[in-house]
């Protein structure tokens, strides 16, 4: 098949576009811009574009489907050409489906969590050699790709995102995958551009639980309130499979989860990772892996990309990152970190980079998300919000939303970098959370000065 992607440059686009490669299909593609790592992966299988910008005329009637990717606008021209041609156009999501119509679909969905449990759920078959296909939104120890794809593979599984499909398709992705198993790890109003209200982005969850195939599953987080409401509500024929967060120990910085063997030190921590675990082992067990294999994988599970990851550590000193930017994720994260590490003093800084985290009303969202800190820091760009089209946000309303006297905020890139790298880090934890990069904050150069 002949396949172009409008967007190709796309974490999610590239890969799909890379694993579409891998399995025989001829791909080409266009961008206005493409960022690293994507340019190097796609130059490494010749689909890099030779220039940047979007031409009409690569597209023509040889090709059998376009992919969207959300990138591109409604009236771009490659897409206006494809469609006065009649080419089949798919959304990233549509195209996952026609490529899974005849597998068993297994859908992680959820607010947080998502990304860490489908990773977990990876890792455990990998472990044991057993070969799916799959599309997860990071990049993984062992893994090549980021998105799978076989003709031959029984299970594929999905990470669920309920963002919007594409330019022309304002459907929340994971309303089109029609899951045999499904997971829901819980409900956080977020995307506030998109879903304006919290009743709004909970509807977008039942609609999910309503797509799962009849006689499917859905294993839910019971300890989370919206999602018990919405998988206990849904009238559709499916199993539902409840779960909680298991019993576990922190001793001497390490966390131990008990199992029937007694207790296990795992590499993950946190109570929200131990939630995420739980999730995982049942998916697993409805692939048919058992209890105690999955125990014996899920043990060297390390994380996933950006999620929790150790960036540096000294004597008596550690500093993490973390993609966390929603209020349930930064609480989440801050309270795991210093359940961690109880005798130290913990720094936690966040970066605010999102539409929602500049919006008045959402931020009043994030009251108590880092009460766990002993030191409290905020940083934004005010350019962040003015290329966002918003209205300015004052330190003053930060303060009051965090509902911190002590807040520390820094409005200026510099001015963050130099508090970050002249701090003493003795018996500290640093953690910094962003989906943005900190205002270009050189990690190297932070790793040599904490080791």
């Amino acid at each position: 098949m002949r396949i172009h992607f409008i967007a190709i440059g796309g974490s999610a686009m590239h890969n799909l576009a890379l694993a579409l490669e891998h399995k025989g299909y001829i791909i080409t593609g266009s961008d206005d811009v493409i960022f690293e790592p994507s340019k190097s992966r796609l130059a490494a299988k010749g689909l890099l574009p030779e220039e940047f910008g979007w031409f009409p005329e690569k597209i023509t009637s040889d090709l059998d489907a376009i992919v969207l990717g959300m990138h591109a606008k409604a009236d771009n021209p490659e897409l206006l050409k494809a469609q006065e041609l009649g080419i089949t156009i798919y959304s990233y999501p549509e195209f996952l489906y026609e490529q899974s119509k005849n597998k068993t679909r297994v859908v992680i969905g959820g607010s947080h969590g998502k990304t860490t449990i489908t990773s977990m759920i990876l890792h455990v078959l990998n472990f044991h050699d057993i070969e799916v296909d799959y599309m997860v939104g990071a990049q993984l120890d062992g893994f090549e790709r980021m998105v799978h794809l076989t003709e031959d593979n029984d299970f594929i599984v999905l990470e669920g995102d309920e963002y919007l499909s594409s330019p022309i398709d304002r459907r929340p992705k994971f309303h089109l995958y029609k899951p045999n198993i499904a997971l829901l790890s819980g409900i956080a109003w977020d995307h506030i551009n998109v879903f304006p209200t919290f009743e709004n982005y909970v509807e977008q969850f039942k609609i999910f639980v309503d797509s799962i195939v009849k006689g499917g599953s859905i294993t839910y987080n019971v300890e989370d309130k919206a999602v018990k409401e919405v998988v206990e509500a849904s009238e559709n024929a499916i199993r539902k499979l409840p779960y909680s967060t298991p019993e576990y120990a922190v001793e001497n910085g390490e966390t131990l989860l008990e199992t029937s063997e007694g207790p296990m030190p795992i590499e993950v921590f946190g109570k929200h990772n131990l939630s995420n675990l739980a999730g995982a082992k049942w998916i697993c067990q409805n692939m048919g892996v058992d209890e105690d294999d999955f125990y014996e994988a899920i043990a060297s599970f390390k994380g996933a990309s950006k999620r929790l990851e150790k960036i540096a550590e000294g004597a008596t000193s550690i500093a993490y990152k973390d993609f966390a930017h929603s209020p349930s994720k930064v609480a989440a994260t801050t309270k795991a970190v210093k359940e961690q590490y109880p005798e130290r003093k913990l720094i936690a800084c966040l970066e605010l980079h999102t539409y929602s985290s500049f919006n008045p009303e959402f931020l009043k969202e994030y009251k108590g998300a880092l009460d766990a800190a002993d030191e409290a820091v905020i940083f934004f760009l005010p350019e962040s919000v003015a290329i966002k089209k918003l209205e300015a946000v004052t330190p003053q309303q930060i303060s009051e939303a965090f509902y911190r006297d002590d807040l520390n905020i820094f409005t200026d890139a510099k001015s963050f970098h130099e508090y970050l790298e002249n701090q003493d880090y003795k018996n500290t934890t640093l953690l910094l959370m962003s989906s943005g990069n900190y205002g270009g904050f050189d990690l190297k150069k932070f790793q040599e000065l904490m080791s």
